[in-house]
């Protein structure tokens, strides 16, 4: 009981400082909107759609409704969230889109307790696992931690499926649970699927010391997330016909659009500012954020932290936009990691955690006004 009050505590002050500042942040936008009433009626519809706005929105109606009615373009929205919502919501006297909002801040406290315990365990340095919390949970684009999103369910499951692979010595990995969190993964978000390259990369450097059985768990763990994606592929041929379709759709153009080059996308996006389409220019400098942290990643942890968010990154920056970028960095969770133990010191800790509340309001802002795709 004692292992499990520490990450509990350390993640609750970060957590509730989090919602604060969201939901602080919501309040302003109502404001704003009440007392200039803009001429964008979409502002206005954002910020009463609150946290279940943009995304959100699909994932609570089609937590209500299922996919038959909406079509094609919901099927870019993976099944695992709206799953758990549906089924909260049988409780008397809530609705789905509670029900989804309670879901995704769940998942996420538990996230952040998970990470504690992984980064407590890597370092050895509750200083350095503390700062990890903070860089999580005030990250510029944490508010979908807050709103109805999936992001915060998966980072629970990969950090869960990272517990499973690296134990504390002298225990050995736990591939079976690994396999069955992989799997939740690849069901959750299409980026879950890329949990394999971690189980990948953990399994090879553990292979001359397991057992057969523990090889086959291995096995059976790294193909889990790829066959999460593949059953709700299966779903979809069965439904609509197109085994690829929660695939393609996401590849559409109005969306994250196909494979591109990521150089273009980020000189175009960075001529935003210049036609003042901020909401575009603003994904360029995290864009080199996030490959410095990932430099930091590769010299100071694993590799399997090092693939893992090298994937998810390459993924985020491969489309024809930027659009999201910052929430797909987001799941890459050792990026936060590499924040922690690369800010070290008093005076770095009391600067970035007096930016980085200042920075997810601010974004959090342009999300509520319609001017930032989260």
């Amino acid at each position: 009981m004692r292992r499990l009050v520490e990450p509990l505590r350390e993640a609750l002050v970060p957590f509730v400082v989090a919602r604060a500042i969201v939901l602080g942040t919501l309040a302003l936008a109502h404001f704003v909107v009440d007392r200039t009433h803009p001429a964008d009626a979409a502002a206005g519809a954002r910020v009463h759609e609150g946290l279940l706005g943009w995304d959100a929105g699909w994932y609570e109606t089609i937590a209500r409704v299922g996919y038959a009615p909406l079509g094609h373009e919901s099927l870019r929205f993976f099944p695992a969230v709206p799953l758990v919502t549906h089924v909260l919501a049988w409780l008397p006297g809530l609705g789905d889109g509670s029900a989804l909002v309670i879901v995704s801040n769940v998942a996420a406290f538990v996230a952040t307790a998970l990470l504690y315990v992984l980064v407590r365990r890597e370092t050895g340095d509750a200083g350095t696992a503390r700062r990890a919390l903070w860089l999580l949970s005030l990250a510029p684009t944490a508010y979908v931690l807050v709103m109805g999103y999936a992001e915060s369910t998966l980072l629970c499951f990969a950090l869960g499926c990272f517990l499973c692979l690296r134990p504390a010595p002298p225990a050995r990995p736990h591939f079976a649970v690994a396999g069955i969190l992989g799997f939740a993964a690849g069901l959750t978000r299409p980026i879950g699927v890329l949990v394999a390259l971690a189980v990948t990369v953990e399994l090879i450097r553990w292979w001359a010391r397991l057992s057969r059985r523990e090889r086959l768990a291995g096995l059976g763990a790294t193909a889990a997330p790829v066959l999460g994606l593949l059953a709700f592929g299966l779903w979809a041929q069965h439904v609509v016909g197109d085994l690829w379709a929660p695939i393609s759709v996401q590849l559409e153009s109005s969306h994250h659009g196909g494979i591109s080059d990521p150089f273009v996308t980020l000189f175009h996006d960075a001529l935003g500012l210049v036609h003042h389409h901020v909401g575009t220019a603003l994904h360029v400098p995290w864009v080199l954020v996030a490959a410095g942290l990932l430099v930091v990643c590769w010299r100071r942890l694993p590799a399997s932290y090092t693939v893992f968010s090298a994937a998810i990154l390459a993924v985020a920056v491969a489309g024809t936009n930027l659009d999201s970028f910052e929430r797909y960095a987001l799941s890459a969770f050792p990026l936060s990691v590499a924040g922690a133990l690369l800010l070290r010191g008093p005076r770095v800790d009391r600067v970035v955690m007096t930016l980085l509340p200042a920075a997810l309001a601010g974004y959090a802002l342009l999300a509520f006004l319609n001017i930032s795709v989260p």
